[in-house]
């Protein structure tokens, strides 16, 4: 978990197996905002070897002011990240997987978001495989060959809309701390991933009058969805009963649809601009 501005959340990351996927996610972050006040991390006991000794590394040559915890057993995703979130207090949080990569100006853009209406409990950047909040399609994992900070530079470009999403998605979001301890926080007694956790705990935060939103701004790249554990997508069904059809509403209808489209005839304009290596200075 690092933090890397005085007026920004707390970035919170589980550690996962994928190690080479942590590297390039520690790597961007690194590539993020240099002042900042420190947080900590999270790290599964269940990662490989080089995955474990990843964040220390990471930790002694960092410019960000980090911290980094680890357990010998496992406990389980979701009880891990509960301890982490509870750790952090009041604070708003954004979680990031670890084997996602955020655009430049990433953390600053989801704090803008949820800073600009106290009714926002949560918010989601892009992702090409974020569910809901995916790009270039709805509901697809789809391969993108931009560079980040060209999908930074078209995210700007986007209206300054949040259109609200049936939940929150788990590549990456900032949740509001004071929404968080209202609702809670992480059921992790009754989930066993953090995703389906995570999605409960939008959902209890929407209950209490907070809205999870894509925040449109900013694009996080992944290869795979979250991946929920057995018996995880009854227990949401079962407390949640309206939730699936909202997502399937949502699948079906694609109300982000002509934001979608407006993000890629932003990408499709920026590509067929002449290099210019200061295109993208100040993005971050």
């Amino acid at each position: 978990m690092s933090r890397s501005d005085t007026a920004l959340p707390i970035v919170l990351v589980p550690v996962g197996t994928d190690e080479n996927a942590l590297d390039a996610c520690l790597a961007a972050l690194e590539a993020g905002p240099r002042a900042g006040r420190g947080g900590g991390g999270a790290a599964a006991a269940r990662a490989g070897p080089r995955g474990l000794a990843t964040p220390p590394r990471w930790m002694t040559a960092t410019r960000l002011q980090a911290a980094h915890t680890r357990r010998t057993a496992a406990i389980g995703e979701a009880r891990h990240l509960d301890e982490a979130l509870r750790a952090c207090g009041g604070e708003d949080v954004a979680v990031l997987a670890s084997d996602a990569r955020p655009a430049p100006g990433w953390l600053a853009r989801l704090a803008a978001c949820l800073a600009a209406d106290a009714g926002i409990a949560t918010a989601t950047p892009w992702c090409n495989a974020g569910e809901v909040a995916a790009w270039p399609r709805i509901g697809e994992i789809v391969p993108v060959s931009q560079p980040l900070p060209v999908l930074a530079e078209a995210c700007a470009a986007l209206p300054a809309v949040v259109p609200v999403l049936p939940a929150a998605v788990s590549h990456a979001v900032v949740l509001r701390g004071s929404a968080r301890v209202q609702a809670g926080g992480l059921d992790a007694a009754s989930y066993r991933s953090w995703a389906a956790a995570l999605t409960d705990l939008s959902l209890r935060m929407a209950g209490f009058g907070g809205r999870s939103v894509l925040c449109p701004a900013t694009f996080v790249v992944r290869e795979v969805e979250s991946a929920t554990r057995e018996g995880d997508m009854d227990a949401l069904a079962a407390r949640w009963p309206a939730w699936h059809a909202r997502i399937a509403d949502s699948l079906m209808h694609d109300p982000l649809r002509a934001l979608r489209e407006q993000l890629a005839a932003h990408l499709a304009r920026l590509q067929h601009l002449p290099p210019q290596p200061d295109l993208f200075a100040g993005a971050s």
